[in-house]
């Protein structure tokens, strides 16, 4: 049985990180003139060059409903474009366009600046057990998803 005590440290822990990395994330989002969703659906889209609709929702684990209308305000944007698979028409790709990828590559420089902060203020013989450590609770959270 684990110990209550750890439970609610773990707990907190994982809350205050989120609050602190979605802080992070909107501070960026805004920064950038769009929503935190459309910033997230940048990066994927950015970080594999071209992903269908169905993917994107899976991805970030949203609806395609909910999906659908973020790829179109990144379209009336001009941040992203769709293609349709000439092979199956329902089959929808989306693909940065050029002031997309710019957005894309000014949200991962800045992610990478202060990232790179935070890895520099842990203690240089920490730095790989922190690294596991988070793949360890990504690992457990993922293999026990809630609701």
């Amino acid at each position: 049985m684990t110990n209550t005590n750890n439970i609610q440290q773990l707990r907190e822990l994982v809350k205050t990180l989120v609050r602190n990395l979605g802080i992070l994330e909107k501070s960026e989002a805004s920064c950038c003139g769009i929503t935190l969703g459309q910033c997230h659906a940048i990066v994927e889209i950015g970080s594999r060059k071209t992903i269908s609709l169905n993917d994107l929702a899976e991805v970030l684990n949203l609806d395609n409903s909910t999906m659908s209308r973020t790829v179109n305000n990144l379209v009336n944007q001009n941040l992203a474009q769709r293609e349709i698979d000439p092979s199956d028409r329902r089959y929808v790709k989306i693909k940065l366009t050029k002031e997309g990828e710019e957005s894309f590559h000014s949200i991962e420089d800045s992610m990478a600046q202060y990232f790179e902060t935070v890895l520099e203020s842990i203690a240089n013989d920490k730095r790989d057990q922190v690294i596991e450590s988070l793949q360890l609770l990504v690992k457990a959270i993922n293999n026990n998803k809630c609701c």
